[in-house]
């Protein structure tokens, strides 16, 4: 249930995760909206033993949810696709959309962007079109297009300043200029959905490239004689590579392999989710391509390509430390501070210290959740004894 931002709010007895390590029997104090270094005699007092208390989750690429599309629903459909979203622990999400025509993604940048303006995104995520057709997954191969930086930069400006980050196949022709273009004007260049060489992946993230879109999915693999983008990616500390951990598109192993190799400062946990997270299977579109959900896997009706996922962040939380046995501290790096630190807002968000705002996630001692708040309000409230 939903509930009024608190004026003063303990949360105590729980584990809590700081950025120094996790306090055990530690407390969060709510002030209003922000998270507190104290609190007054007559604060409410909640007690949450056997709970960890963790900052809310930070997802940076998420084409939508609750049955609704950020790439071609309404308003209202957007703001219900980011409330499903809220209630699964993330507090702070980016829009992402797929490939389109140019002027129908600078339209909807220019809608997204008032959602930017209003604060119930921070951000606009252009996945495509500039992504090779190769490796173009569940992107319509009529609609791509070269990275001309002149188009890139159309895309930047339609956003009004609320475009974070843009998704490239840098090897193709104009890519190197854009992501160069990109870094200037402090948007993520993002190296993704790409059929690169190991060298050429190498001059994108020395052109200025930070992001590898979810590493390993839709790209070339490792292999022993052409490394390609990924042996590129993982050594490189300069990049921030994107895991979806939904047991779908990565095997373990692989999670592990990612972990050992950028340490848990590197790696960002997104969801990559589409409608159909946290509403069930059935038939959706994604952008102009027909998808079927099925035990919760999206696959494009044509072709069988995985389109996206139906994962939610408490999900991943919850299987990376039990299925995974990723430390709780290194996952809630993955989840919520390197995210905010990419898109620059961890001066607000993505840990629980005092002026931040009261942002935060309440999981029970299996990590299933628990509770959510938002800006000092309950959007999910915990059950006390």
């Amino acid at each position: 249930m939903a509930g009024r931002a608190a004026d003063s709010t303990v949360l105590a007895g729980a584990r809590v995760v700081l950025p120094t390590g996790t306090v055990e029997d530690g407390r969060v104090t709510v002030e209003s909206t922000r998270i507190s270094d104290s609190a007054p005699e007559d604060a409410r007092v909640i007690d949450l033993p056997g709970h960890w208390v963790v900052p809310g989750f930070v997802d940076m690429h998420n084409h939508g949810g609750g049955g609704a599309s950020f790439t071609s629903g309404t308003v209202d459909e957007v703001l219900h696709g980011i409330r499903t979203h809220r209630e699964h622990g993330t507090t702070t999400l980016v829009a992402s959309t797929v490939t389109g025509e140019m002027d129908f993604l600078a339209r909807r940048a220019g809608i997204l962007s008032e959602l930017v303006e209003q604060g119930d995104l921070a951000g606009i995520h252009f996945e495509g079109p500039f992504i090779s057709p190769c490796r173009k997954g569940a992107h319509s191969e009529q609609l791509l297009r070269y990275p001309d930086p002149a188009e890139v930069r159309k895309l930047v400006d339609a956003g009004r300043g609320a475009a974070r980050m843009v998704t490239l196949a840098t090897e193709l022709p104009g890519g190197l200029d854009s992501v160069r273009l990109l870094a200037d004007l402090g948007v993520i260049a993002a190296i993704g959905h790409t059929d690169a060489t190991y060298e050429q992946t190498v001059e994108a993230i020395d052109a200025g490239a930070t992001v590898a879109t979810h590493l390993f999915n839709a790209m070339p693999p490792l292999a022993h004689r052409e490394p390609g983008p990924i042996a590129a990616l993982l050594e490189d500390d300069r990049i921030t590579v994107e895991l979806i951990n939904d047991g779908t598109h990565l095997h373990p192993a692989i999670l592990e392999l990612a972990y050992r190799h950028k340490g848990a400062g590197r790696v960002a946990l997104i969801t990559d989710a589409m409608d159909a997270a946290g509403f069930g299977d059935g038939l959706y579109d994604l952008g102009p391509l027909a998808v079927e959900v099925r035990d919760g896997v999206a696959r494009l009706v044509e072709g069988g390509s995985i389109a996206g996922s139906t994962l939610t962040l408490d999900t991943a939380f919850r299987r990376a430390v039990t299925v995974d046995r990723i430390p709780v501290e290194d996952v809630v790096r993955s989840i919520s501070a390197n995210p905010a630190r990419l898109l620059g807002v961890d001066d607000r968000v993505g840990s629980l210290e005092p002026g931040k705002d009261a942002d935060l996630v309440v999981l029970d001692e299996d990590f299933v959740l628990a509770g959510v708040m938002r800006k000092g309000e309950w959007i999910i409230e915990p059950k006390t004894a």
